[in-house]
């Protein structure tokens, strides 16, 4: 270890290590534009300059390793005329780069000046990283500096399209102020990962976190994009992971399970929906699928629950429909189930967050055959939602503006053609080959579908014993049906395992209670956003500053999904680190979440009834969607009342707790008495 004095503090880090970094471990920020992190320092930009005692020269901190004893000034008058000499000759290069004015106005530059010279309509700052990137991590060197003088720039060779470049694309991430176009260096067209969560509407990288409320909540690697496992090459999250949890050596295990019984659920994929060329899916940026449309009006979707046109970004303004794609045709001939009632579904929730957008269901006929369906398929139409019986046999597109047309035959037989802002094609389901191979490897039936053949009478059972299904892999069906197919194969599974019943089981354990009886209450208040379902509604800035007031209110922080397992972790550990003794969750429905997270103050030690939830999503958010003042007013409300009732929380402890309330209910019939 090196010790040194930056700016009048001591600091001491590893032998190595450049002055940047040392000023970055304490926390002095050293302005920089052509330092990165995966490689080599180069001391290009100048900003870095610093001013090393007794020493007559400035030297760029990012390239000057600390040696024992010296004593560096990062903000001196000599640095800073320096360093605002440099940004004056950066700006005069590239006036327009918003980067380069955002450091200007920090260093104290005033732009004003900069009139009185000429100015140049440039972007690239010459700091090198794109082509040492390219050299030094991706171990291509498709790009390099060419020229000298006024006249250096960075180039392919000869200035010609390069033939070896990949499109990585890692030139362009780490250019500080995105002068860097592929377009201009390769022939090669880019091709962005799509994102499978997001049913690639948007893309995503090399590293990534499935989903937002995976579990376990980590990142994975993509093995067939990553250029380590490509070409053996970058390794650049090597340099930015801190606790340096990156293995490339780890490979995929292989774990026996001796299993008594096993259910199957292998799920369903979409009817591709580019087999039906004549409805335009994957020519035209404004149709896509019913599972994308999903995702747009998801709080964790790409554009955070707004819905909008994949070509320009703008709300659509009128949505069509199209029903059975794929699904009632010669390939899949029988009904998906579910596309009539998620068609509805999806057009009333654009109905409540956009009342004015035109909805129009284009369909066969409509199969509401649930309980509770047809009442939701009225609704809708309450709500504005146009159903019209006909199957649309093509889409076209005007370029102009990117909107569609669509032709079809009206209920009394005279044709119309109507202008959309976005088509969704209400897409089918079909088996996946790998439920097909599932089913191959248990040597268990399917049916002409290509689903799982099931008894009549006992839709969780397969051809063979101690072999049981739910879901979407014995036929379509909605989710409450999966649910309860899947609570079904569960009773199956212990009615056949009956004589093993608790032989295997492993009670959990939990640290000891902490006695806080006669404290005074320390309530810490975890408020979600729920994604947007609270946070698109809610203030929830304003209502976190509100629930610092409140009496014995002694933490307070909000999350945007509180009921993550990272979050769980989170709320443990604030719990212990701030001595809470009443926890308070304000987000969605204690039906469901108010067990999760008693089990949370378990595990951190405290009675799990010295919690309380505040329901401000279906009780305030979604009941006040389109009145953001009055969701925040009552939001505060609603926490301000748990607050009050933790307070007057008391624990109950194990010598009270063999008394157990019991309650007799009396069936009044339909009169409902008890």
């Amino acid at each position: 270890m090196v010790k040194l004095n930056i700016d009048g503090r001591q600091v001491e880090i590893e032998e190595g290590k450049t002055i940047l970094e040392a000023a970055e471990s304490a926390g002095i920020k050293v302005p920089t534009l052509c330092y990165h992190k995966a490689l080599l320092p180069h001391g290009a930009c100048r900003l870095c300059v610093v001013e090393i005692a007794g020493r007559p020269r400035l030297v760029a901190s990012c390239a000057c390793p600390v040696e024992e004893g010296i004593e560096v000034k990062t903000a001196s008058p000599r640095v800073l005329k320096a360093r605002k000499l440099t940004m004056e000759l950066l700006l005069l290069r590239c006036p327009d780069v918003p980067k380069l004015k955002e450091l200007a106005e920090g260093i104290g530059v005033d732009e004003a000046i900069l009139k009185r010279f000429r100015q140049d309509d440039e972007k690239c700052i010459l700091c090198g990283l794109c082509a040492r990137v390219c050299r030094e991590r991706m171990a291509v060197g498709a790009i390099d500096f060419v020229n000298r003088g006024y006249k250096r720039r960075v180039s392919p060779p000869f200035a010609e399209l390069s033939p070896i470049c990949l499109t990585c694309g890692a030139c362009e991430v780490v250019c500080p102020t995105g002068a860097v176009n592929l377009s201009e260096i390769t022939k090669n067209k880019p091709r962005p990962i799509p994102s499978e969560y997001n049913a690639g509407l948007v893309g995503r990288g090399s590293i990534y976190i499935p989903f937002a409320q995976a579990i376990p909540k980590v990142p994975v690697i993509d093995r067939d994009t990553c250029m380590h496992f490509l070409r053996e090459a970058c390794k650049s999250c090597e340099n930015f992971c801190g606790p340096k949890a990156i293995n490339y050596d780890q490979k995929d295990e292989v774990v026996n399970i001796e299993a008594g019984a096993v259910i199957l659920a292998s799920g369903y994929e979409i009817i591709d929906p580019e087999l039906k060329k004549e409805l335009g899916y994957g020519r035209y940026p404004n149709v896509i699928s019913s599972l994308q449309f999903e995702r747009l009006l998801s709080a964790s979707g790409p554009y955070m629950g707004n819905v909008l046109r994949p070509s320009d970004l703008k709300p659509p303004k009128k949505i069509a429909f199209i029903q059975c794609v794929g699904s009632r045709e010669i390939e899949h001939n029988y009904c998906s189930s579910v596309c009539c009632m998620y068609a509805t579904k999806e057009a009333i929730i654009v109905k409540e967050h956009q009342p004015d957008t035109d909805c129009t269901i284009f369909y066969i006929d409509i199969r509401a055959f649930g309980k509770g369906f047809e009442a939701y398929y009225n609704r809708a139409k309450e709500l504005g939602v146009k159903y019209i019986r006909c199957r649309p046999s093509s889409i076209k597109e005007l370029p102009a503006t990117h909107n569609l047309m669509i032709q079809y035959q009206k209920e009394d037989g005279g044709i119309a053609t109507d202008e959309f802002d976005l088509v969704v094609l209400s897409v089918g389901l079909r088996p996946t080959p790998e439920g097909t191979e599932l089913a191959r490897i248990f040597d268990i039936d399917l049916n002409e579908h290509g689903f799982v053949s099931t008894k009549e009478f006992s839709p969780t059972e397969s051809s063979k014993p101690g072999i049981y299904v739910a879901g979407l892999f014995s036929g379509p069906k909605d989710i409450p049906e999966s649910v309860m197919e899947a609570c079904a194969a569960a009773s199956k599974v212990m009615s056949f395992l009956a004589e093993e019943k608790g032989s295997l089981i492993t009670e959990k354990t939990y640290p000891p209670e902490r006695d806080v009886r006669g404290q005074e209450p320390r309530i810490g208040v975890f408020i979600c956003h729920c994604g947007r379902n609270i946070a698109g509604v809610v203030n929830i800035s304003e209502v976190v500053e509100y629930v610092k007031t409140l009496p014995d209110v002694s933490y307070v922080e909000d999350n945007v999904y509180t009921c993550s397992t990272d979050t769980q972790q989170a709320i443990t550990k604030k719990i212990q680190e701030h001595d809470l003794n009443r926890v308070i969750v304000a987000s969605c429905t204690p039906r469901t979440h108010e067990p999760l997270f008693q089990d949370t103050l378990r595990e951190a030690g405290l009675n799990p009834y010295l919690f309380e939830m505040a329901n401000i999503r279906d009780q305030c958010s979604w009941v006040h969607m389109h009145e953001p003042e009055a969701a925040t007013e009552k939001a505060k409300d609603l926490i301000r009342m748990a607050v009050a009732k933790a307070r007057l929380l008391e624990p109950l402890y194990p010598q009270f707790v063999d008394v157990i309330p019991r309650a007799l209910v009396i069936g009044g019939g339909m009169a409902g008495m008890t």
